[in-house]
């Protein structure tokens, strides 16, 4: 794969394995003109996942990549590095994506790969901790909040650093379904959100601290005047 114009407007691909609910979230954002970006792809691993249909209604390339379908880890990186390159890819979202992304393609998007997460990290996350498994979870527990986190992608699961964080409220006869539609709400708002930071250039890391620059303020409008 060619190196990353890190420099270049961002051009994303969405990663998705289901219904695509935070995709159209993402969509839904561009189209509005709020979020300034390209989506240049969205990649599944299954080709049963809503989210491609979602992508062909908004005239999105796909692909279908499953890595369970390659003999080696790096016949499959080859393959999908190849696949992004192809579409100028230079930033990439998880939005259900239930794949663990290899550690080689980490590394090249590293501090460039953004993934959503049902719940504050880091409680209830981790391997096997996705979907409706997360709001039984936190059920269980007993947990008086649960939220939504974006976070950079590192080489395990649920544990790169946070960029953004909202809180969920846990009410009195709750259930997985419940939560999950209260979680979700807040989850739509906050990818793009979260996008937008990165494509403005407002985001920088250092270690495991994400620092998030204030919004130029807008210059005060001056008064017309024919004098």
């Amino acid at each position: 794969m060619k190196p990353i114009d890190t420099e270049a407007p961002m051009r994303l691909a969405v990663f998705a394995s289901g219904g695509g609910t935070n995709f159209q979230a993402i969509l839904d954002a561009v189209e509005s003109g709020s979020l300034l970006i390209t989506v240049a792809l969205c990649l599944s691993n299954t080709t049963k996942a809503g989210a491609l249909a979602r992508a062909e209604r908004h005239s999105v390339p796909t692909a279908v990549l499953n890595p369970r379908d390659f003999e080696v880890e790096a016949t499959y990186v080859e393959a999908l590095m190849n696949v992004l390159d192809e579409h100028g890819v230079n930033f990439i979202a998880l939005a259900g994506y239930l794949r663990k992304i290899p550690a080689a393609v980490v590394t090249a998007f590293r501090r460039r790969m953004l993934n959503i997460h049902p719940a504050l990290l880091p409680a209830f996350g981790g391997k096997g901790l996705y979907g409706q498994r997360v709001h039984k979870a936190v059920l269980e527990y007993g947990a008086r909040w649960s939220g939504a986190t974006v976070h950079l992608v590192d080489e395990e699961y649920d544990t790169g650093p946070i960029v953004l964080q909202e809180p969920v409220p846990v009410l009195p006869g709750d259930t997985p379904e419940t939560l999950a539609a209260r979680t979700l709400r807040v989850e739509h708002r906050l990818y793009p959100q979260a996008l937008r930071l990165f494509a403005e250039g407002r985001v920088t890391v250092e270690g495991r601290i994400v620092q998030i620059e204030e919004a130029p303020a807008a210059s005060p409008e001056i008064p017309f005047s024919n004098s």
